[in-house]
C-alpha cells in the first residue's frame, strides 16, 4: 500500500485516476476546491479522504505535505479552460504557477522523501507552430496565459528534479474525454458538450468550421500512463506527450457520435476563439518506448464513453 496525494481529484481525470488507484487498497488524499470537480465523482472508500480546499493556500498546502508525508503526489488541479484563461489571466497564474511551485519548493526545502511527482501539462504549449505531429523537442509558442503557466511550470518541474535530483516528471496531455466529463462546466472538454448537446437536442456550436483537428485521447489511457510513469524510476526530469497519436477532425468525431447514438446534431457556427490552434496531434514514440502506455482506438473510446452517458 502506498499513500497518494492527488491533487484536483474530484476532477474529470482526477476521479478516474482515484478510481484505478483505490483498486490495489492505496491510501489517496484528494485536494480539489470544487470549482470544476464533483464530490459524487470520487469512489465511496475509507482509503480515500476529500479536503475540499484550493491549492493557492500555500500554507495549509505546505503543512499538508509535511505532516502526511506522500509516496506519490499527482498534480492535477488547475484552471483548465483555455477561455477562461483569456479571460482571467492572474487567477489562471495563481492556480496553474504559483501554487504548484509552492508545492515542490516546500518538498525541496522540507527534504521530504517522495517516490515520485507528476505534473499535468498541456499540448497548449505547442501553440499554432504548423509543424506536425507535436513532438516533445520541438520548439514551444504558448499564445494564451493557460499555456504559458503550464509550460513555466513544467520547466519548474524538469529542472528541479535535474538540479535537486528529485523524483519528478511531467507531461503534456492532448484532447482526453471519457466518463465523468462534465458538460455542464465552463472548463469542459469539447467532446462532453458535444455528446450532451445529442443527448439532450441541445445546439452545438463549431467555433470555426470543424475541420480544425486534434489527437482525442480516451481517459484510460491517460491514467494508464499517469502510473506507469509515477511507477518508473527513470522517468524523470523530463516531459512525455500523452495522447493517441491521431489527427482527427472535430466534424469526423461528430459525425461518428452521430452515428453510435443514431441521432442529429443541431449545428450553428461562430468565428474561431481567440487562442484557439487549428491542428494538432502528437508524436507519441517516447511515451511508447517505456512500454506501459495504452491507446484505445478512437471509435471504441467514443462507444465506452457514450454508454457511460446514455
Amino acid at each position: 500500500m502506498a499513500k497518494y496525494l492527488v491533487t484536483g481529484g474530484a476532477g474529470f481525470i482526477g476521479s478516474n485516476l482515484v478510481d484505478q488507484l483505490v483498486l490495489a487498497d492505496n491510501e489517496i488524499v484528494v485536494v480539489d476546491d470544487l470549482s470544476m470537480g464533483l464530490v459524487a465523482n470520487l469512489p465511496q472508500s475509507d482509503h480515500v479522504r476529500f479536503i475540499e480546499h484550493s491549492i493557492t493556500d500555500h500554507p495549509f498546502m505546505q503543512e499538508l505535505l509535511k505532516t502526511e508525508r506522500f509516496d506519490y503526489i499527482v498534480l492535477l488541479a488547475a484552471i483548465a479552460s483555455v477561455a477562461d484563461s483569456v479571460e482571467r489571466p492572474y487567477a489562471t497564474h495563481l492556480v496553474n504557477q504559483e501554487a504548484n511551485l509552492n508545492i515542490i519548493e516546500t518538498i525541496r526545502q522540507a527534504h521530504l522523501p517522495l517516490k515520485k511527482l507528476f505534473f499535468a501539462s498541456s499540448a497548449a504549449v505547442y501553440g499554432d507552430d504548423p509543424a506536425l505531429p507535436k513532438k516533445e523537442d520541438m520548439a514551444v509558442k504558448p499564445l494564451t496565459q493557460y499555456a504559458v503557466d503550464k509550460y513555466a511550470t513544467e520547466r519548474a518541474i524538469i529542472n528541479y528534479a535535474r538540479l535537486y535530483d528529485l523524483p519528478f516528471v511531467t507531461v503534456r496531455f492532448f484532447n482526453v474525454f471519457g466518463p465523468k466529463q462534465n458538460p455542464a462546466s465552463p472548463y469542459s472538454g469539447v467532446l462532453s458538450i458535444l455528446l450532451n448537446a445529442l443527448a439532450h437536442d441541445l445546439p452545438f456550436t463549431f467555433f470555426g468550421d470543424g475541420g480544425q483537428t486534434r489527437d482525442f485521447t480516451y481517459v484510460s489511457d491517460v491514467v494508464s500512463a499517469i502510473v506507469g510513469l509515477l511507477h518508473t524510476p527513470e522517468a524523470k526530469g523530463d516531459v512525455y506527450n500523452i495522447a493517441n497519436g491521431q489527427q482527427t477532425s472535430l466534424q469526423a468525431v461528430a459525425d461518428t457520435l452521430q452515428a453510435i447514438t443514431h441521432k442529429t446534431l443541431n449545428v450553428t457556427y461562430q468565428a474561431a476563439r481567440a487562442g484557439d490552434i487549428r491542428d494538432s496531434y502528437a508524436n507519441v514514440d517516447k511515451i511508447n518506448a517505456l512500454g506501459f502506455m495504452t491507446h484505445t482506438p478512437l471509435k471504441a473510446g467514443l462507444q465506452a464513453y457514450v454508454q457511460s452517458v446514455l
